[in-house]
């Protein structure tokens, strides 16, 4: 019986799973900012496609990483303000240095500085916390969880046949829409304006006329043959 035994070993050992969420929680951060000049680039941002079982096990971890960037978005900013935009070693920030404004933005910046290392922690790569922490937070900023989606896909993986699926960041054309009120037409008691027709309308009322005057000359045509075959008799 497996009570309290949490997730799915995957066939793989502890190490093993946690290095492969690892490098899978990686690739689908860093393919938000894909590389241009990469031959293996996605073809689509925000994506990757891995088996059902992955995907399932791999999306609570990457949105535990998402809540923990979009914490840092308000202390971020309460240390901006205190921040100075003096250039480094220069004679106006060795003044800001030691002022009391730098001890406040220094106690300001201490709990984004401990996320930003709690989440390099559990990644290890650079590029994939700053895509983190100023792309993705902004993004779901004003969004309470669900940032990633599965899509079950119906092509197998060839080799072992295994089920694929899609995990992907939802984006801004996902979140929840107010549907707008539908209003019954107006009935009023003004005649309707005459609008000009158009091209295509021209172009219908041309071929119509052209075909009746071509079935009239072909009545014509008739009647004359028959007209004929009547004085010959």
């Amino acid at each position: 019986m497996r009570h309290r035994v949490r997730g799915r070993h995957l066939g793989r050992t502890a190490s093993h799973r946690k290095a492969m969420f690892r490098n899978m929680a990686v690739s689908l951060i860093k393919s938000v900012r894909p590389d241009e000049d990469d031959p293996q680039a996605p073809k689509v941002e925000g994506r990757i496609i891995t088996t059902i079982p992955k995907a399932k096990e791999i999306r609570p971890f990457v949105e535990k990483l998402v809540t923990l960037a979009r914490k840092s978005l308000p202390i971020q900013r309460i240390a901006n303000d205190l921040d100075t935009n003096a250039e480094r070693n220069s004679a106006e920030w060795k003044t800001w240095r030691e002022s009391s404004q730098w001890n406040e933005w220094n106690q300001a910046i201490a709990p984004v500085l401990a996320m930003r290392r709690k989440a390099f922690a559990l990644l290890r790569d650079k590029e994939a916390v700053d895509i983190l922490f100023s792309e993705l937070a902004e993004q779901f900023e004003e969004r309470n969880g669900g940032y990633t989606r599965i899509i079950k896909l119906a092509t197998r993986r060839l080799g072992d046949a295994g089920q694929q699926a899609l995990i992907e960041f939802v984006g801004e054309e996902s979140r929840d829409r107010v549907k707008a009120a539908r209003t019954a037409p107006v009935v009023t008691d003004a005649e309707p304006e005459t609008e000009a027709p158009s091209a295509d309308e021209e172009e219908v009322a041309e071929t119509e006329s052209s075909n009746e005057s071509g079935e009239a000359e072909t009545e014509e045509i008739v009647a004359s043959s028959e007209s004929s075959e009547e004085e010959k008799e």
